[in-house]
């Protein structure tokens, strides 16, 4: 989906400037995960599954060895993809758009998990599908 190529490629970036590296040291790993956070973070992915999601990949990436098939960057793109996959789901859903008439979608949550941000994305992803978004909050004592 379009909203995760950015992801996608700052990631892709991040790994590639591992690649030739026969042994990835711990500063390596530090620097990566620290960039991979970043990246993360301004996906907009909440703080909290970040920071569990950098755990769980740098636990795997210290106590792994390096498979003989992969270099240490492809285990590391390994490590992230299947964490990202546990989180995720393997699973891919299309959002169901009515082909007549109004589609509802309710966002909710907490305050500052990120509404808002997705909303606003996903009314110009379906803006690009030539759909025509029309975005209203219905919280009767928060106005947004």
């Amino acid at each position: 989906m379009a909203l995760l190529d950015g992801l996608s490629n700052k990631l892709t970036a991040i790994v590639g400037r591992m690649r030739g590296k026969s042994r990835i040291s711990e500063q390596d790993l530090k620097d990566m995960m620290r960039e991979i956070r970043l990246a993360l973070l301004e996906a907009d992915v909440h703080y909290d599954v970040v920071k569990n999601l950098i755990d769980e990949i740098s636990e795997k990436a210290r106590g792994s060895a390096v498979t003989e098939s992969l270099t240490p960057g492809q285990q590391i793109v390994k490590i992230v993809h299947e964490a990202l996959v546990d989180i995720l789901g393997e699973k891919v859903s299309k959002l169901a758009v009515s082909p007549t008439g109004f589609t509802v979608v309710m966002l909710y949550g907490l305050q500052g998990a990120g509404k808002t941000t997705t909303a606003a994305k996903l009314a110009l992803h379906l803006k690009r599908k030539g759909k025509k978004p029309l975005l209203t909050s219905v919280d009767v004592h928060r106005p947004a």
